[in-house]
């Protein structure tokens, strides 16, 4: 099986081939998800219970010197709850590869001529093209709910911007670890080892400011909290536009960095097939 998949990689990357291929490949995902709807729905059930419940319970705190600049408790949580739903359902990408390994799909990939870069981003345009959808459905239920956002159009397409940047990091993550584990078990212990952790370690759903400096240290180094700060700044009357290119920087050489690794471990994955 190693010989006949290192057979099939051409030596030299088309890029036609790979556009090609990367859309062909996001489609059938696509198909897949449109054939079980109810799958999109439930994904959207547990985020918009969070806005709208969490939005009542806790907006008088934002009446706590120190919390806010004036908006209120819902449209300070809204890019919390964009944000963590493009996280968890990244987390959980690397499903589709262990369903594909099971089924023998993916010893057929690695036996035919498709291209092994589109293999790996046509997951990361798939997932990209569900948050973003999923993101504006949150966005319009929170503005029917009272929210009112300040930053217009353009502060939607730069949230979106780090929701794509967000899902695209931890999607890789998750391939990468499908990749390697080769169990679902295993890949839905470590997504929850390591989601729960970076939702709470970070201004989600309260302002770290009024947190322990301990979390407030670690906050700045997660990258969940880099994308939750992105959207809270574009949304937001007064931008601080420093603050919000640095973190989308930040997000853009985390996702070249974790797309670097999901490669590495695809070769992995291939050379012990």
């Amino acid at each position: 099986m190693t010989a006949i998949a290192s057979q099939s990689i051409p030596a030299r990357i088309s890029a036609p081939t790979f556009f090609t291929h990367t859309a062909i490949l996001t489609g059938r995902q696509l198909r897949a998800a449109w054939r079980m709807p109810a799958f999109l729905v439930m994904n959207l059930i547990q985020p918009i219970i969070w806005l709208l419940l969490f939005g009542q319970l806790f907006k008088a705190v934002v009446q706590i010197p120190g919390f806010g600049n004036g908006q209120s408790y819902l449209e300070f949580l809204t890019p919390g709850i964009v944000m963590m739903m493009a996280l968890f359902g990244s987390a959980w990408s690397g499903t589709v590869y262990i369903q594909d390994m099971q089924r023998g799909v993916m010893d057929r990939f690695l036996t035919s001529p498709t291209n092994r870069g589109a293999l790996i981003v046509s997951s990361l345009v798939y997932q990209s093209i569900l948050a973003i959808c999923q993101s504006l459905v949150v966005i319009g239920i929170a503005f029917w709910a009272g929210a009112r956002f300040e930053g217009g159009f353009v502060g939607i397409v730069l949230l979106l911007l780090a929701v794509v940047l967000l899902t695209a990091v931890f999607c890789s993550l998750s391939n990468a670890v499908a990749l390697l584990a080769r169990d679902q078990t295993a890949l839905i212990g470590i997504s929850q080892i390591i989601t729960l952790p970076l939702m709470f370690l970070s201004s989600a759903i309260m302002n770290t400011k009024l947190s322990p400096e301990w979390v407030q240290n670690v906050a700045a180094y997660n990258p969940f909290e880099w994308a939750v700060v992105v959207g809270r700044e574009a949304l937001s009357a007064n931008p601080d536009w420093a603050s919000l290119w640095g973190h989308v920087g930040l997000l853009a050489a985390l996702t070249v960095v974790m797309a670097t690794l999901a490669t590495s471990a695809f070769r992995a994955y291939q050379r012990s097939a």
